[in-house]
């Protein structure tokens, strides 16, 4: 049986009957669907009698999340400090370097006035000459107390100071420097500026003030003298100072005293001291204390006993044991040359001579 108000055989097809006719105006099309949000209840509230029908969600945030957030500030920090390192960084600025200059040098004989003094024990002849007190080798090169200067740390200080005791070392301490077998232990110490200088000075030594390799280093004749000690006496000091905002400047004096003998004469010959004063000029740019190297802009150097007849440009050729100086001066200065350099030359005081007569002191 039909319920109220139907037929007895049902609602015919295509026809509509009261229940839709009271929802007809209710429209639940596919966007609407898909639009509406299911909530299903909790247990708790389920069980809650006042719990609300429908659970509120929380509410939408609107904006960056906490993460992005800290992402973006971390991303402005970054930013902001690579513009200020590459603003302020803690290194110079690279500025064009300025042209290095040529070595500039003087090497003056001494001569003595009278035949050189000798003795079969070398440790005499230091004992009894100006030589005594002086230190053996590099300890007599010691390097002063290193101070910042206003434009250079302590460490660029200290390393241009090692640097020039370095180059002091090597071109007036090593054996095979001193006997003229090598050059490059000097070499190698030199700004590539001046290395063009350097080996035409040894390719054709010359007394023009710029190419003498006596100049660049100690290097004595072997085929006239060798070396009777190599515990060679040393005195001197170094001093630093700043000379620009660019460069620093070193300044070297140190007195040299060799032990020395006819070569090939034997161990019984008689030796002979040999004094050798070398006051050099250092300068250092910012590459040169990161390179190790140094530019050796001046150089200063007196040596005797020696012949002013003799070449000293070149090779030394010490007068040694009971030998006197031959006569005649150094050779002629000639005034008209365009780059030539005055000839020198000196007299070796007494007092600078050991006294082989005398005890020890």
């Amino acid at each position: 049986m039909g319920g109220p108000g139907e037929p007895p055989e049902g609602t015919p097809d295509g026809a509509s009957n009261g229940a839709e006719d009271e929802y007809r105006s209710v429209v639940f099309d596919e966007s609407f669907v898909r639009a509406a949000r299911l909530q299903e209840f909790s247990a708790q509230e389920r069980l809650t009698d006042h719990a609300p029908a429908v659970r509120r969600r929380p509410p939408l945030r609107r904006g960056l999340s906490r993460q992005a957030l800290v992402l973006v500030v971390l991303i402005a920090l970054a930013f902001g400090t690579a513009i200020y390192m590459g603003v302020r960084h803690p290194y110079q600025t690279p500025q064009a370097r300025q042209p290095v200059e040529p070595l500039r040098m003087t090497v003056i004989p001494l001569a003595p006035q009278g035949s050189v003094p000798g003795a079969t024990d070398p440790e005499q002849l230091y004992v009894n000459s100006p030589a005594a007190q002086f230190r053996t080798g590099a300890e007599g090169i010691p390097l002063p107390a290193a101070r910042r200067t206003a434009n250079f740390s302590d460490g660029q200080v200290v390393t241009a100071l090692t640097t020039a005791k370095d180059y002091i070392v090597r071109s007036s301490l090593y054996p095979e420097v001193l006997t003229g077998e090598q050059v490059r232990p000097v070499r190698v110490l030199l700004d590539p500026g001046q290395l063009d200088q350097f080996d035409r000075s040894f390719e054709v030594p010359s007394a023009d003030g710029r190419h003498a390799p006596t100049g660049w280093l100690v290097r004595f004749d072997p085929a006239h003298a060798e070396l009777t000690d190599r515990e060679i006496r040393v005195q001197g000091t170094l001093q630093v100072t700043e000379a620009d905002s660019a460069s620093l400047e070193v300044t070297a004096d140190h007195t040299f005293v060799y032990a020395l003998r006819p070569a090939d004469a034997g161990a019984k010959a008689e030796a002979s001291l040999f004094t050798v004063r070398r006051e050099l000029h250092f300068r250092f740019d910012r590459d040169d204390l990161r390179l190790h190297q140094a530019q050796l802009v001046g150089s200063h150097v007196q040596a005797g006993p020696l012949s002013c007849a003799e070449d000293a440009a070149g090779r030394l050729r010490p007068l040694l044991a009971g030998q006197t100086p031959k006569a005649g001066g150094p050779a002629g200065t000639d005034p008209y040359a365009p780059h030539g350099a005055t000839a020198l030359c000196g007299t070796l005081a007494d007092s600078a001579q050991p006294k082989v007569n005398a005890g020890p002191s």
